[in-house]
């Protein structure tokens, strides 16, 4: 070792700027809470979206789940995901049927890879963008939405409930469950719409999708690791809810189709993911810090 080069007053000074930085990051860590390493966490009970009703008043499963074989789910980077068809109840008889494809797919903890989207995926299975992808609103029902009051409180946004589908559709039928934050009757969910066409040409496919992460929800891969990764959370998650047709005839009508169906899946889905108020609160999990530093506090 060259121990001439080394105690240069320029490389004793870079040790000393990169030590002392390294102290105050660790410190600036400590003093605000920061978590860079995320923690694993899923729905009570580790409830999977495959759990998420396959009928309701107005949409009903159309043909069996799609069933990915062992690369594919390795490709996809999650075993809790579900693609399932939704036709609409009640269509003409000798009509082409309004058909939705439904996929969510639920990520946790170490988050590093990049969410799987249709502009890339549809783009890498040799598809076509006819369209540059658009931000929708999906416009919900909310007619029977009642607001949180008090999870409403919290500096994260107002927070309003929905009731899970009546019976039999749902297993918990009539429940009230909170959506995602800042969701309210004038702030609807952004979907970010893409239209496709097939090789051959002859296929025209719409897909559009958002997040759900850490209670938020975002219409972006960009804005789900803000969300996923906000460095005050101990934990992280992001749910993909992506919606897709043939029988739309453009983005517009997608997003309206899928408001319909998912005005009354939004509760069902929101099962599937932490209730992040009660996270936030410390009451979930059970081994949740926050719910040991409220403890202290306390004593």
């Amino acid at each position: 070792m060259n121990w001439r080069t080394v105690l240069h007053p320029a490389c004793v000074l870079a040790f000393l700027v990169l030590g002392v930085s390294a102290i105050g990051m660790r410190a600036a860590i400590d003093r605000y809470g920061l978590h860079l390493q995320k923690e694993e966490i899923h729905a009570p009970g580790r409830r999977q979206v495959s759990t998420i009703p396959r009928e309701t008043p107005n949409w009903e499963q159309f043909g069996p789940d799609q069933v990915l074989d062992e690369d594919t789910v390795k490709t996809l980077g999650t075993n809790n995901f579900v693609s399932r068809a939704f036709r609409r109840k009640g269509g003409i008889e000798g009509e082409r049927p309004m058909v939705i494809e439904f996929h969510a797919a639920y990520y946790t903890g170490g988050i590093d890879t990049v969410p799987h989207v249709p502009e890339r995926c549809m783009v890498g299975g040799g598809w076509r963008r006819t369209k540059d992808a658009r931000t929708l609103s999906l416009d919900l029902d909310s007619t029977t939405w009642v607001k949180d009051e008090a999870a409403s409180q919290s500096p994260l946004g107002e927070v309003y409930t929905a009731r899970t589908l009546p019976s039999p559709y749902s297993t918990a039928p009539g429940t009230r469950v909170r959506l995602p934050y800042s969701i309210t009757p004038d702030s609807p969910i952004r979907m970010r719409v893409t239209e496709f066409e097939s090789p051959d040409s002859n296929r025209r496919l719409l897909a559009g999708y958002f997040f759900v992460a850490n209670g938020g929800v975002a219409s972006s891969a960009e804005q789900v690791r803000t969300l996923a990764f906000n460095l005050t959370s101990d934990y992280a998650y992001y749910l993909k809810v992506q919606l897709s047709s043939a029988t739309v005839e453009s983005g517009e009508e997608l997003a309206l189709e899928g408001a319909s169906l998912l005005s009354e899946l939004m509760p069902e889905i929101m099962r599937c993911v932490p209730d992040w108020t009660l996270v936030e609160s410390g009451e979930y999990p059970e081994d949740n810090p926050k719910r040991t530093v409220a403890g202290q506090a306390e004593d």
